[in-house]
């Protein structure tokens, strides 16, 4: 344990001041690293599950399929993309951030699970506009397939609290048809999103893919002393195009 609190880096972005900082919670005697943008938290390493369960749910998915090349778009503290690694099956995990600082924090150790993601050859983190990248048909990063056996997202609070009103078009129909043109035949889409199940979304989502399920993750919060909930939505492709 070192200082009880330590901001660990601040950085002006396109979107506001970015912060990373870590505080040692001592009725639970851990070290707690924190991600502000502004004064809104983004991601706590003390709720970590909802994270975990995307990469889990959507890749227990995906039937028949081995070496199988994974995208997360958005990096955070590390837990989806260290999840989608776990998978035995998996052969590559792309991670696009478009906040460089955040993918510095990583490159530079700074972070729980830094050593973990950048000593894994498997894993690439790249610097860029996951949202455009879909709209535009570009690849997601150097040397990446054109299509991928899983797209797992954790950008957004929920599909209409969003981080910036550009994103607004991944959520409809054309944005996640797009998208559905990226995946391999069976492939799957995971999806984070804070708080209960959207409808708005899920009917979309069901009008796009051949299945849409909702799943709500439960987890404990320590400030409330009560449970708390996100939903993971996993979506799959056809077998056959």
């Amino acid at each position: 344990m070192g200082a009880r609190f330590e901001e660990i880096d601040r950085r002006e972005t396109d979107i506001g001041l970015i912060t990373v900082r870590r505080r040692f919670e001592p009725t639970l005697e851990v070290d707690v690293y924190e991600v502000k943008l502004g004064d809104e938290f983004l991601m706590s390493s003390l709720f970590t599950l909802a994270e975990t369960r995307l990469a889990e749910l959507a890749l227990t998915e995906i039937a028949g399929a081995d070496d199988l090349d994974v995208v997360v778009g958005g990096l955070g503290l590390g837990y989806t993309a260290r999840a989608a690694l776990a998978d035995p099956r998996t052969r590559s995990v792309r991670v696009v951030e478009a906040l460089e600082a955040v993918i510095e924090w990583q490159e530079r150790d700074l972070l729980p699970l830094a050593s973990e993601l950048t000593s894994d050859d498997r894993c690439h983190l790249v610097h860029g506009d996951f949202f455009a990248m879909v709209a535009s048909g570009a690849t997601f990063g150097p040397d990446a397939p054109e299509r991928m056996h899983a797209i797992l997202v954790d950008i957004d609070h929920t599909p209409k609290h969003l981080l910036h009103p550009s994103h607004a078009g991944f959520y409809q129909v054309g944005g996640l048809e797009r998208l559905a043109a990226r995946l391999h035949p069976g492939g799957v889409f995971g999806l984070w999103s804070d708080g209960a199940p959207d409808e708005d979304f899920h009917t979309i989502a069901e009008s796009v893919f051949s299945t849409c399920v909702a799943h709500t993750v439960a987890f404990p919060n320590f400030y409330t002393g009560e449970e708390s909930s996100s939903t993971v939505y996993v979506a799959t492709v056809d077998q056959v195009c």
